[in-house]
């Protein structure tokens, strides 16, 4: 699989949501997200204003789905969304829902193994109940608490390989990566590479980074599209 970049729009603002993803298309975006902070701000209506500016473009809805998983998915599909996202702490009866509902609505599934006990048997779970990707992920007051206590901040890095060992579907790395980092996750064997906050969103106002956006997604886009995603030996 080429690599692939989304970017994460973490904005609470529609109309700064889309002058974002309008300049993130000119730079080479792939994909949009619809990030947690923009669905809860502006929900349906943010997700069907993404799609009828940005027709036949990806749209990822960061819903983080606990329960209600059909529901949620059929209406994000509805509203133009192309991926919903399920969680892996959420039952397994919510996650066939989500997952039935991406059949019958046409839109794929994106399992996130957020503070399972085990990352990797968290990413087989999702693989095992018909999730489409899998998203390995480090929350952010998790990072953030555990490194104000003066201890080591956790990356998904860490256990990255050992995910993308054990699933045979396409897995994006989420949480706290530096622009470095998240540039060389095609060498881990990570396609997906998530652009979002701190890189080109401020994490701690929700609002556009300062500086030339524009013109650094560029460069980063072409980083990460010229490189050959290297797979690791499979479990």
């Amino acid at each position: 699989m080429k690599p692939i970049v989304q970017i994460s729009l973490d904005l609470t603002d529609i109309d700064e949501a889309l002058e974002t993803a309008a300049l993130a298309m000119r730079a080479g975006v792939d994909w949009l997200e619809a990030g947690t902070p923009l669905i809860l701000a502006e929900g349906l209506h943010g997700v069907r204003k993404l799609r009828e500016a940005f027709p036949g473009i990806p749209i990822v809805a960061d819903l983080k789905t606990m329960d209600g998983g059909y529901l949620e998915a059929e209406m994000m599909a509805k509203a133009g969304a192309t991926h919903v996202v399920v969680m892996a702490r959420a039952h397994a009866e919510t996650i066939k829902c989500v997952v039935q509902a991406g059949k019958d609505f046409g839109v794929e599934v994106m399992g996130d193994n957020m503070v399972c006990e085990s990352m990797v048997d968290g990413a087989k779970f999702l693989e095992d109940l018909g999730c489409d990707y899998i998203i390995h992920h480090i929350g952010y007051d998790e990072r953030r608490g555990i490194a104000a206590s003066g201890k080591r901040m956790p990356s998904p890095l860490d256990q990255l390989r050992e995910v993308i060992a054990a699933v045979n579907i396409p897995v994006q790395a989420v949480g706290g990566l530096s622009l470095e980092q998240a540039i060389q996750c095609p060498q881990y064997g990570a396609p997906l590479v998530v652009l979002g906050a701190p890189l080109t969103i401020d994490a701690d106002s929700f609002k556009t980074a300062s500086g030339d956006l524009e013109g650094s997604l560029r460069i980063i886009c072409e980083a990460i599209h010229n490189q050959t995603t290297i797979l690791p030996k499979r479990n």
